[in-house]
């Protein structure tokens, strides 16, 4: 049943690495049955009780890791085959898996390599050690464009396309979502690919339409090179090269940590995240925020660096080096996180209500940067309409409230157009992304704060 299972599941595409999760589940489960000398002879004694014990089992066996839940969920899916396809008959109805049988899943922290780890690997030094021109372009491949291993070494060599405006694009079979997608490259891993095929072309496999064709056709039928080969070389190249991590231990590298990094690394420059949904090809933006998130250091770095005045446009001066450095980011993160405001932050600590009942322009602990000054504008024309409004209709508190907020107004723009700093650079290490999304981030920049709502008076 579990070879019928596994057929199925190929004939369906699902990729080999795929139906063996599948069949790691059921051999657990047989695992289970010789372990516990539980009389099981066929479907028909799968009941609820083994269900539960094989639960138990996997608790005792796995739990804490990631294929506690993979390997419920992979018997769930046998089960639910079998009866869907009535490929047997005596299967108890009992014999079911509940959600509250899955263990509750953590959220799990990006895993991204560090830029100490990526200078190492893209050192052009270390790099040459790669012996195989196949894994060297795939390394290129998923450091550039994030994509699956199993979806890399996949690619046909029609995988390069143009646009309309001749921008070079990488097209590809995303196996995962069944659905073909397109990611923007350079044009040095264009050139880099059509190399690449000649090399192909020139070993005796000039009659196949893989990139990374075998130098035989593997048992699978498949005629590439299996990403389980290229993890070993990568695991073996790693070790070659001596990479280790900030405190000197030997680096844990593997091909998804890559599509991790890209989805970091754009993070960090400021794409939207939309943009990196689409580049990274996923369904929903809960998955995109998972893999990539901005790093504590980067929000900081902006924080350091930007000018910020409070609500008379005095100069707030914050020292990053002080004793009070750490205390004040961690206030500084906690208000973000509790009273963001949308045209600054409020500095108040969040043990404290606000005895303030006017705008927070004309609070104390309002704090705002050159970030918000198109809101400011913004706000300032509504005020000077509001002003002119009250003062006809003889409004005296109305215009007294809204002369002080338009005095504040005018002194945070005038402050922070006096100096307005450029923006430090937020990408350490090589492997620049390719020119495509850099140019589309600088556009973004540039139209982010005409398009952000202005507030209220």
């Amino acid at each position: 049943m579990a070879k019928r299972w596994a057929r199925w599941r190929l004939t369906t595409g699902l990729t080999v690495q795929s139906a063996v999760l599948g069949t790691k589940a059921v051999e657990s489960f047989n695992a289970f049955l010789d372990s516990t000398r539980i009389p099981v002879t066929g479907t028909a004694d799968i009941d609820r009780e083994v269900i539960e014990g094989f639960l138990a089992y996997l608790h005792t066996h796995t739990a804490g890791t990631t294929t506690h839940r993979m390997r419920i969920g992979q018997f769930n899916t046998l089960l639910l085959t079998m009866r869907r396809h009535g490929w047997v008959t005596d299967l108890p109805s009992k014999a079911q898996i509940y959600t509250e049988d899955y263990r509750k899943e953590t959220v799990r922290q990006p895993r991204a390599l560090s830029e100490h780890v990526m200078a190492q690997l893209e050192n052009p030094e270390n790099f040459a050690k790669m012996a195989s021109p196949h894994h060297r372009l795939i390394t290129v491949i998923l450091i550039r464009c994030g994509l699956r291993i199993s979806d890399t070494v996949a690619l046909t060599q029609d995988c390069s396309t143009r646009d309309k405006d001749g921008a070079p694009y990488l097209r590809y079979l995303n196996h995962k979502m069944k659905r073909e997608a397109l990611v923007p490259i350079d044009e040095e891993l264009e050139r880099a690919i059509a190399e690449h095929i000649l090399y192909v072309n020139g070993t005796g496999n000039s009659g196949t339409r893989q990139l990374f064709a075998h130098d035989r056709v593997d048992v699978y039928g498949a005629g590439h090179l299996s990403p389980s080969s290229y993890s070993t070389a990568l695991r073996r190249w790693v070790r070659d090269c001596n990479v280790t991590d900030e405190n000197g231990t030997p680096a844990v590298v593997s091909p998804h940590r890559f599509r991790h990094t890209l989805g970091t690394r754009l993070i960090n420059l400021d794409v939207p995240q939309e943009v990196v949904r689409r580049i990274l090809d996923h369904d929903s933006h809960q998955t995109t925020a998972h893999y990539a998130r901005l790093s504590d250091t980067t929000i900081r770095r902006h924080w350091e660096a930007a000018r910020k005045v409070n609500a008379t446009g005095s100069v707030v001066e914050l020292d990053p080096d002080g004793p009070l450095a750490e205390a004040a980011w961690s206030k500084q993160r906690l208000g973000r996180a509790t009273q963001a405001l949308p045209n600054g932050y409020c500095g108040l600590p969040v043990q404290k209500t606000c005895p303030h009942a006017n705008a927070c322009l004309t609070c104390p602990m309002f704090i705002t940067t050159a970030d918000f000054l198109p809101q400011h504008r913004e706000h300032r024309t509504q005020v000077v309409q509001i002003l002119s409004a009250a003062e006809a209709r003889g409004q005296q508190r109305l215009v007294e409230m809204n002369t002080r907020v338009l005095g504040n107004l005018d002194r945070i723009i005038e402050t922070l157009d006096d100096e307005t700093p450029e923006s430090p650079s937020l990408f350490a290490g090589g492997g620049q992304p390719c020119g495509q999304i850099t140019a589309a981030t600088s556009g973004w920049r540039r139209s982010a704060g005409t398009n952000s709502p202005a507030p209220k008076p």
